[in-house]
């Protein structure tokens, strides 16, 4: 490993690591080349360095650590950290878990607006999982075969962790296929810990229901479950179990008549209702979603002809405002069958039953990034995650 300043030679490396199919990448070398050609001893400010290598994806950025000692200590430096998932924060992408009609292949593919899809590749979990949550660039898996075992994994770095069973599993199932109702994962990027959440309807085993809502949450500070029960009349659909978001130290879900949010306060363990803005809620024929936006929570709802974008601007109020309105004429016949899954202030990624569209919010412009190669079992939204690459340790 070489010594070098930081600056010093990084074209010759970063020639090696920049992908040449994307443009943005390319860019970036470019720069790179005009900044060397103005310095006569080839060294340039660290903090240049620091930025090009803070816009790079996670696995050119490792590879880069070979460069020089510097470079090497980049990834376990906390402020290049913060600094790599704020700029990633501003990239959401989507995450598909695509099966063939046999069921007999599945793959995972990730989404972005600049290069399109590119497979991840979760074998190094060595079990059959399905993607139960995503947040901050972790995803929380469950096992297929083993029913219980749940993983937490950054599929960028290849880290995870086998979540320990909980005292509870044994003699409390999840009612009505022992699997939990919501799943959700919490992430705090600034100290690098996460919470995982199961929730669900109470039942003995051999026994139905009885009514109430147990609360299982895994902190991996403790590394330990701890467990409440409450009393809910709530029910979702399955794109609502999809759409989990975490701001403000609390999980939000949409119910399935959209009549609001039901939010847990991982500060206290105390669920509570939130109201939606009045025209969503009394809105004849539209589609409501609940996804973020900025680290607010934000209302998508679509009709025949539009696509409204709320966002919450005072959390505790519980006051909404619309920020944009988007005509959906140019994809009319694709409407009934669109699903905003990720998006940013830039533009919003939505699934179809075999694309992935993005709209950009300045150009008002819509574009295919990506279009499913066989015939899957299932519609591309149905298993579609927000998701954004983060420097996140899980183990």
């Amino acid at each position: 490993m070489s010594n070098c300043p930081l600056g010093r030679h990084i074209i010759h490396h970063q020639l090696l690591i920049f992908s040449p199919r994307s443009t943005c990448l390319r860019f970036v070398c470019a720069f790179e080349v005009s900044i060397m050609n103005m310095r006569r001893d080839g060294v340039f400010p660290e903090e240049v360095v620091i930025q090009i290598l803070a816009r790079l994806p996670i696995k050119s950025l490792f590879r880069s650590k070979t460069v020089c000692k510097l470079w090497y200590r980049l990834p376990s430096d906390k402020y290049f950290i913060q600094l790599y998932n704020e700029i990633s924060s501003e990239n959401s992408m989507i995450l598909l878990d695509i099966s063939d009609a046999s069921e007999s292949k599945s793959s995972l593919i990730c989404v972005d607006k600049v290069r399109g899809g590119s497979e991840l590749s979760l074998a190094f979990l060595n079990d059959r999982v399905k993607v139960r949550a995503s947040c901050c660039g972790l995803l929380c898996c469950s096992s297929i075969p083993d029913k219980g075992v749940y993983y937490v994994c950054n599929p960028m770095t290849r880290e995870f962790k086998l979540l320990p069973r909980s005292r509870e599993r044994p003699v409390t199932r999840f009612y009505p296929d022992g699997e939990a109702t919501l799943v959700g994962l919490a992430c705090d990027l600034t100290y690098q810990k996460f919470k995982v959440v199961l929730a669900g309807y109470h039942r003995t085993f051999g026994h139905r229901s009885d009514g109430s809502f147990i609360c299982l949450v895994f902190d991996s500070e403790l590394n330990k479950w701890r467990k409440f029960t409450s009393f809910q009349d709530d029910h979702f659909s399955h794109m609502n179990k999809n759409q989990v978001v975490f701001v403000n130290n609390a999980l939000h879900w949409l119910t399935v008549n959209s009549a609001y949010i039901l939010v847990l306060d991982l500060s206290c363990d105390n669920w509570k209702k939130m109201q939606l803005p009045y025209d969503v809620i009394y809105g004849m024929g539209h589609r409501i979603y609940l996804l973020e936006l900025n680290g607010c929570l934000s209302i998508i709802q679509i009709s025949e002809s539009w696509m409204n974008i709320w966002v919450l601007n005072d959390y505790w109020k519980e006051e909404w405002s619309m920020v944009d309105k988007v005509s959906l004429r140019c994809i009319r016949g694709m409407v009934p069958g669109i699903f905003p899954i990720s998006q940013t202030t830039e533009y919003i990624l939505l699934a179809t039953h075999k694309q992935v569209l993005v709209y950009h919010h300045r150009t008002r412009i819509w574009k295919e990034m990506y279009s499913v190669k066989y015939s899957s079992t299932l519609p591309l939204w149905f298993s579609a995650h927000a998701y954004r690459s983060a420097l996140f340790t899980c183990n």
